[in-house]
């Protein structure tokens, strides 16, 4: 502790520094993640997680939060879930929260940005331990797809309608991969290229245990659809990975959303996906003081919008807003990159509008080859871009998302376990 002190002291005392040099600082005052788990990915609709709702989902997840990371409960001071398709988020992770074994003090809340909602609850987190507003905090991103997605269930009221970018709102997701494939020139056999590398990357790293140190096993029941009878089952691993995936494979398979284009098919978009993901956060003095091993340091997040119709390449204007606020560049400050693979038109797009290096992007594959349930995403890309750069001995990892309804947002990591 008095280390600690003393270097704080010394660091108010030091000229400040800038770009990397400033956010590989440490600091007392820095928020810091302690624990970082994720349960892992099902198939929506016939996976492991099919006949498991968003509460025990998140419920289980707490109770692996408390067992892994040693924290009294009592010290937790607010629960953020990010959540997309359920309206009853706030409730569930209320109740979920007691039940896990948190008290009745401890507050809770949930937050929908579509496709950042994880995100955006470790940036809701975070910031009201910097405000001074809690000390302790926990940011979760859950989804449940088999329980339903978030489509409109009607249009917007006519006035609102006479706004062609509100209207555009409404368009549905893989009609806004076919715009971004038509106006930037996204080819299909790009898209393939990219997809296969995804599941390829995926398929190396399940096999090689990558994503071991990352997921916690998951009890739970699955029902069987013709008899009606339930199973115990402990998911442990990824379901989405096809192994043996090629380009070739994938350039067989037919358009999913021919009424708009014959580019985005189901192998190289998104999988429909259950999972959750949690992000233990704190300032750095209070983890010291509390003996919590610190894994990361959480630099910062921004959000920026764009037309709703090309939603997809919200990472190309969201990085460069991000990294110019702690003037770092994208190719020599940065060493892991996770954008979520929503499809593999914008994903293409933003590795090639930004010039990112394939190596650093995505290693473990994404969202083509893992899943992207919705409200997840944003926590569990921290989550396993984190265990990749404790891999790789790296240090700076960003994450990026595309946002329904035209946004991006991207969040800074410094890793701290080499």
């Amino acid at each position: 502790m008095a280390t600690e002190r003393l270097s704080s002291i010394l660091n108010h005392l030091t000229p400040s520094k800038s770009g990397l040099a400033a956010i590989t600082q440490k600091n007392a005052n820095d928020i810091v993640i302690t624990c970082a788990i994720r349960t892992p990915l099902a198939k929506a609709g016939k996976g492991g997680f099919k006949d498991t709702g968003l509460d025990y989902m998140i419920y289980a997840l707490m109770k692996k939060v408390i067992e892994k990371s040693r924290i009294d409960p009592q010290v937790v001071e607010d629960i953020c879930l990010g959540n997309v398709s359920n309206g009853k988020a706030a409730y569930i992770v209320r109740a979920a929260s007691l039940a896990a074994g948190f008290p009745n003090t401890v507050a809770a809340s949930s937050v929908n940005r579509f496709c950042s909602s994880g995100l955006k609850a470790v940036q809701d987190i975070a910031n009201q331990i910097s405000m001074g507003s809690i000390e302790i905090g926990l940011a979760i991103g859950a989804e449940s797809m088999s329980e339903g997605g978030d489509r409109l269930d009607k249009p917007f009221h006519p006035e609102i309608l006479q706004t062609q970018e509100a209207t555009d709102c409404m368009q549905p997701m893989g009609q806004t991969s076919e715009n971004v494939g038509k106006d930037f020139k996204i080819s299909r056999t790009s898209q393939d290229k990219f997809a296969a590398e995804s599941y390829q990357r995926a398929e190396r790293a399940q096999k090689a245990g990558w994503f071991d140190d990352e997921i916690v096993p998951i009890k739970t029941v699955v029902k069987d659809p013709k008899t009606g009878e339930e199973k115990e089952v402990t998911l442990t691993k990824d379901e989405g990975p096809r192994w043996g995936t090629t380009f070739e494979s994938l350039s067989k398979i037919r358009p999913a959303f021919p009424q708009y284009g014959d580019k985005s098919t189901g192998g190289n978009s998104s999988q429909v996906t259950d999972g959750a993901a949690a992000i233990l956060l704190m300032k750095r003095s209070k983890a010291i003081e509390m003996g919590q091993t610190i894994l990361g340091k959480f630099v910062g997040a921004t959000v920026t919008g764009l037309a709703p119709r090309i939603m997809g390449i919200g990472p190309s204007l969201a990085i460069p807003k991000l990294l110019g606020k702690f003037n770092l560049d994208l190719s020599t400050d940065i060493d892991v990159i996770e954008i979520n693979e929503a499809f593999a038109s914008m994903a293409v797009y933003c590795q090639n509008v930004l010039k990112i290096d394939p190596a650093k992007m995505n290693p473990r594959g994404g969202a083509i080859a893992l899943g992207h349930p919705l409200g997840a995403t944003g926590a569990r890309q921290i989550v396993t871009g984190l265990s990749e750069c404790r891999r790789q001995k790296k240090k700076i990892l960003l994450t990026s998302m595309c946002i329904g309804t035209g946004q991006g947002m991207a969040g800074l990591i410094v890793n701290e376990q080499l």
